[in-house]
């Protein structure tokens, strides 16, 4: 039997801690844009105008926000969530505000430095008030309040992985009071340092004298009668159920979980291009892409003059390769080599011993200056500045038997630069291990993540062992 000491001072306060989000949101929208145009104007008399667009918007975050999945529960969500939904949900209220001055033809009414002080300002003190939130539970959580006791039934492989994830995650709050297995000779034992209470048919009659808020469902999928019996029996308590899917044995990529049609669906691989992300990518590709290029133009210039002076042949050197979802694509690259090095032998891997470029080739291809020339195919859409290196069809149909989870690379579009080309695995180096930087590359996209791997291109260019 379990006797817990409660200590939940603040068991009930989610849906109370969501209502305040809720009504303090339009409050700040408001209160913000009447200190921002006191700060612009340096009156706090705003022009009724102003009332106008701050108590608009305020009425349209009560839809927007919820929409972008602000309010959703905040115990176990990061708050790099949290304010992802939140910038959704402030350049959603800037899309539909520059719509209606512009069917209004009221743009004349407002200024611009106004707007953005507002929109920035409001962004900033939601954020440092959901960061006060979360450190302010964090706090209460670690001093025993505010905790969601559980157990976990099935002290199996999955129930042990539930546990290694809950100690990494502390703050969650979720107190874990044992396991229930149905292995009598577990019973009274210790399992990753859990106790194991009893068997899973002693769960419900443990439920009569115990405080447990939550019970988790962590049995194998074998085992779905089982489940189904259990989730019956628990319909008589006054628990919340939860249900751990048996999904750590696969390789997972950027998993999800959705409903489609009415049936919950999980995403076991999945890319991270799909809505917003895509247009950031794109933005991101197209501007800095360009930046790039026009600042290169010089040197791709000398370059092309260099190769066209030194060996008979074209400047550029065309290759098919294959790219997101598996498209092809011809990409460019300076010709590092004499024309025709492979017309005998078929394509073949570089190595490092590689006889066949010329001199100034095997310049250019020691400082990666041969892929300058991927920056069009960049701003063609073709590839990105940041992703898996591309291959030859002939190598890909190869490497896709030979290689766990290859082809999942193709699940973002190719780039000329990438995690694994900064962490020195390129030319002949373990494809293998290629593979697990590209799929952790996948795994873990972001913007951030792309602009700290092309600043580590630039000093890696220099320091490579591997450019050939």
């Amino acid at each position: 039997m379990i006797r817990v000491r409660s200590r939940n001072l603040l068991k009930s306060n989610a849906t109370a801690l969501e209502q305040m989000l809720r009504l303090a949101d339009p409050i700040i929208i408001v209160v913000v844009g009447w200190a921002a145009q006191w700060i612009y104007l340096g009156t706090p008399d705003a022009p009724p105008v102003y009332w106008v667009a701050m108590l608009a918007l305020a009425l349209m975050s009560l839809t927007v926000f919820p929409a972008t999945g602000l309010y959703r529960p905040q115990r176990g969500g990061s708050l790099i969530e949290d304010l992802r939904a939140l910038l959704s949900g402030w350049l959603t209220l800037l899309a539909i505000g520059v719509f209606l001055v512009f069917v209004t033809k009221s743009g004349d009414l407002y200024s611009r430095v106004w707007v953005a002080l507002w929109f920035a300002g409001g962004f900033f003190v939601q954020t440092i008030m959901r960061l006060t939130l979360r450190v302010s539970l964090r706090y209460l959580r670690r001093r025993g309040y505010n905790l969601r006791h559980i157990c976990i039934v099935g002290a199996g492989e999955l129930g042990r992985e539930v546990v290694q994830r809950l100690r990494r995650a502390p703050w969650t709050g979720l107190n874990l009071r044992g396991f229930y297995d149905d292995a009598p000779e577990l019973t009274g034992a210790l399992v990753d340092g859990v106790p194991v209470l009893g068997t899973i048919d002693g769960l419900c009659e443990d439920l009569d004298h115990s405080e447990l808020d939550q019970v988790w469902i962590a049995l194998p999928l074998r085992s779905e009668e089982r489940i189904r019996r259990l989730v019956a029996a628990l319909r008589a308590y006054p628990v919340q159920v939860r249900y751990v899917p048996d999904i750590f044995g696969f390789q997972l990529l950027r998993h999800s979980f959705s409903e489609i049609a009415g049936m919950p669906v999980i995403g076991l691989t999945d890319t991270p291009l799909e809505g917003m992300p895509r247009v950031l990518k794109a933005a991101e590709d197209y501007a800095l892409g360009g930046l790039v290029l026009l600042l290169m133009s010089p040197l791709l210039i000398l370059i092309a003059i260099a190769i066209k002076l030194s060996s008979p042949g074209p400047v550029l050197y065309r290759q098919e390769r294959v790219t997101w979802n598996g498209r092809r694509f011809t990409m460019l690259k300076f010709r590092s080599m004499p024309v025709g090095s492979e017309r005998s032998s078929g394509p073949v891997w570089s190595e490092y011993d590689d006889p066949r470029p010329t001199r100034l080739g095997a310049l250019l291809r020691r400082f990666s200056l041969d892929e300058l020339p991927q920056l069009f195919n960049v701003l063609k859409g073709e590839m990105s500045l940041v992703g898996p290196r591309p291959e030859r069809p002939e190598f890909v149909a190869r490497f896709r038997q030979e290689i766990p989870g290859y082809m999942q690379k193709h699940m973002v579009k190719a780039g000329i630069t990438g995690w694994a080309q900064v962490n020195d695995l390129r030319g002949s180096s373990d494809l293998s291990k290629r593979i697990q930087y590209d799929l952790y590359y996948i795994d873990n996209w972001s913007v951030l993540f792309d602009i700290r791997i092309l600043a580590l291109t630039v000093g890696h260019i220099f320091r490579s062992r591997n450019a050939y």
